[in-house]
């Protein structure tokens, strides 16, 4: 049996998140199932046709930081499309693919 090699650049990581988009049709918001340092996959029921420009804007990290992000989409399903981001977003995401530690101080009795 033969396979085929991963061929993404960047890992994917399950998500689950709002993301506002907007393409020429209009603005929506969706669910977020994966997102990468190259891209973005979102559910939806809406009919997105591939080769579209499209400007997404999501959290990232922290609820108050959400970047506009520039990219194509690249395949439509029935229940979503991915999207390819026009450059890599890597270090708005997490430095290699890792979500940084946070030192949270805890409070101190007394």
């Amino acid at each position: 049996m033969k396979t085929i090699a991963n061929r993404r650049r960047y890992p994917r990581h399950t998500a689950l998140f709002s993301a506002k988009y907007t393409l020429k049709s209009g603005t929506y918001r969706d669910l977020v199932r994966n997102v990468s340092a190259g891209g973005i996959y979102i559910v939806t029921r809406r009919t997105i046709k591939d080769g579209q420009r499209i400007s997404l804007r999501f959290p990232v990290l922290a609820f108050d930081k959400k970047p506009s992000v520039p990219g194509t989409v690249i395949r439509s399903q029935y229940r979503g499309f991915a999207v390819m981001f026009d450059n890599p977003v890597e270090e708005k995401i997490c430095l290699n693919g890792q979500v940084p530690h946070l030192d949270i101080e805890q409070d101190q009795p007394g």
